[in-house]
Order: structure tokens, then sequence, then C-alpha cells
């Protein structure tokens, strides 16, 4: 995403360019001793605050914030609708030719089910819970780094204090070197306040906003396979699916389980 490129070197220029036009030097703003301890606090507290699979998991899926691409569900929804006119056709029987063009697993899995005849009430409880389970995992991945951001701040104002113990410590006597020691001991709560708010908290919400869009996928899968075992029309499949997309598209800081309920009715017939 080039806007997650562009939104970090802005935020970064601008304080480095905010020190430069105040007369500082970027010497400055490099403070080995605040950077360990804001960052290593930091990774303390949330690596005791989660779990490993957690943490490797949040670690794995960063850079999705730098180069994942929005998804177009227009082919996957004509795929949908392929699928639902061959199965009026030639039954349900005769989808097992798609089964090979497939790549989504979640699809593929369920569309076997489908085929194989399973009752529409446990294929609808699987695709449930495979999406339920799907959607608790990706939210868990980006309150790590929620956490992480929560922590750091105080964990820069943590290092100021520090610092500042420590300047008081070596005298008063020399006033260049208590100024001094000063600006270096609130480099911590620079590290920390902008750690949280241009690195960690923005990379969560971005992380769950592509975990909203993931998710989708599944649910339009979900909408689609229903239909087509209850042998709906195909136009009236494609207009739940582009509802579907289209509910997302205004509502995505909604829950998506909302607004699947809606989209699919528990004790509604297809």
């Amino acid at each position: 995403m080039i806007l997650s490129w562009i939104g970090l070197f802005l935020g970064i220029s601008g304080i480095i360019a905010g020190q430069l036009l105040e007369g500082g030097n970027l010497a400055q703003l490099f403070q080995p001793t605040a950077a360990l301890i804001v960052f290593g606090g930091t990774l303390g507290a949330t690596l005791l605050s989660t779990t490993m699979r957690e943490f490797a998991q949040a670690i794995q899926s960063s850079p999705k914030v730098f180069f994942h691409s929005h998804k177009d569900f227009g082919p996957l929804i004509r795929q949908m609708i392929g699928i639902a006119i061959a199965a009026r056709k030639e039954g349900i029987l005769g989808l097992e030719i798609f089964l090979g063009r497939i790549e989504n697993g979640f699809f593929s899995t369920h569309l076997r089910h489908l085929i194989d005849g399973y009752d529409p009430n446990i294929l609808r409880s699987m695709m449930e819970e495979r999406i339920a389970h799907e959607e608790e995992e990706k939210t868990a991945v980006a309150k790590v780094w929620e956490t992480a951001g929560g922590y750091s701040p105080t964990i820069g104002i943590l290092g100021a204090v520090l610092g500042l113990i420590h300047v008081m410590s070596v005298g008063l006597t020399d006033s260049s070197r208590l100024g001094t020691g000063i600006a270096v001991a609130f480099v911590a709560t620079i590290y920390g306040v902008g750690a949280a708010n241009l690195i960690l908290i923005p990379i969560a919400s971005k992380l769950r906003k592509i975990a909203k869009e993931e998710i989708l996928e599944l649910q339009l899968i979900y909408v689609g396979l229903l239909g087509i075992q209850s042998g709906l029309n195909p136009r009236v499949i494609e207009d739940r699916l582009n509802n579907l997309r289209g509910e997302y598209a205004r509502h995505a800081p909604k829950s998506h389980s909302a607004i699947l309920e809606k989209a699919t009715p528990r004790h509604a017939a297809f």
C-alpha cells in the first residue's frame, strides 16, 4: 500500500524537519540508551502480555501493512455465479470440475463438502466456526501491535525519569551539563510516544482493516455456497453477494459478524 509508505515517511520526516527548524540537530535525537530502555521495555512488556504464537503471527503479518493490495471481489463473485449456473444445469455432482480451479482453501474445502452432500446445517456451522476462528485470530494479531503501542509511551516516560535521576545524581552545579542531560532524558519520551503513534498503533489499525477485508472474502464464499446448496437462482445469489460487498464498503468499521447475520439470517430459508 503506497499510502502506508507515504504515511510513515511523512510522520518521521515531520519530526526531523521540526527538530531542524527549531535549531536542533539530528544527533540530539539519537540516544542509544533511551532506545534500549524504550524499545527493550516495550518488547518485554508485549511478550509478557501475549503468547509466542500470537507474537510470531504479528511479526509475520507486518509486511501486509506495506505490501498488501486491496482485494477485487469481482472475480470471486463471477466465479461463484458460474458455479451456481453449472449447479442448476448439471446438478451438484457436476461441480467436481471446479475444484481444481479454486485457489482459496476455504472455498475449495467447503465446495467439496457441498458436493459430498453435507447437511445444510452442518455445512453452515462448519463455515461459521471457521470464519469466527479466522476473525478471532486476525484480531489477536492486530491486538499485539495495539498492545505494544499502549505500553510504549509509558516506557518512554520511565526512560525520561531514569535519565533525570542520572542527571540529578551527577550534580546541579554545572547548569550547561544539566540542560544537556535533561534534553537527552526526554528523548526517551519522544521514542515512546513517537513509536506508539507513528508506527505501532497505525500498524494495528491497518492490520484490522486488512483482516476485515480477508474475512469478507470468506463471508462471500459462505453466502454463495449456501445459496448454491439451496438451489437459489444465480441472479439472487449475485444480488446477495453484491449486497454483502456493498455493506462492507459502507460499514467497514462495523462488526462483520453483524453484516453477515444481516446478509444470511440464521432462521431464513435459502
